[in-house]
């Protein structure tokens, strides 16, 4: 598994950031997004997106991001970004002084689903682990890089393949804040294959 930001390339670049072997910043520019209808009956595809490529079917990329939200629905993170209709993501948004949304984003033939939960406004820093299982994928969290929790599961229908991963940061409102990457590392697979119930038999 070769990893090093010099595999990394842009999907959309920022028209300010800076890369070095271990750190990226973004500056987002205001009304950029990641969504694809549901509910909101719109489609945003123009959030700034910095990825490698890899064909490794069981592997984990870890980043931390650190953060000066201060905007509704600013937010940064983790992100596989296979094409407009297709990807996936991990991040926390903005909402008030009071709380913010850790959440995912999956986003499968064109039609994306949030599922969120609330934390302080005051938190500014968050690990993200995007593991993947051949075409199945989970996206962990982390406070401090060493104990993770699960925030999704989920199964990609063209993630079976080369995909690419990495970072993303957005501003969908009329915001713009400073997003910073660092520590980010590929591995073996973290997410075991699963021990429990057995898969149904066929016949």
């Amino acid at each position: 598994m070769e990893f090093g930001i010099n595999h990394f390339e842009w999907t959309r670049k920022p028209e300010r950031y800076t890369v070095s072997d271990d750190r990226v910043e973004i500056i987002t520019r205001p009304h950029t997004d990641l969504w694809q209808r549901t509910y909101y009956h719109f489609r945003n595809d123009n959030a700034p997106v910095f990825q490698m490529e890899t064909e490794e079917k069981f592997f984990s990329f870890l980043v931390r991001t650190e953060f000066e939200s201060h905007h509704r629905f600013d937010q940064c993170g983790v992100v596989m970004y296979l094409d407009s209709e297709n990807w996936l993501k991990g991040s926390i948004e903005y909402e008030n002084e009071q709380f913010q949304h850790l959440g995912s984003v999956v986003t499968n033939n064109g039609y994306s689903d949030w599922a969120t939960t609330a934390i302080d406004a005051s938190v500014k820093s968050m690990w993200y682990r995007f593991s993947r299982r051949e075409d199945d994928y989970c996206i962990e969290c982390s406070t401090d890089g060493k104990y993770f929790t699960q925030m999704r599961i989920c199964h990609m229908w063209h993630g079976g393949g080369k995909i690419r991963f990495g970072i993303y940061a957005c501003s969908p409102e009329d915001s713009s804040f400073k997003a910073i990457f660092t520590n980010m590392a590929m591995t073996q697979c973290q997410w075991l294959a699963h021990n429990g119930q057995a898969p149904d038999e066929e016949g």
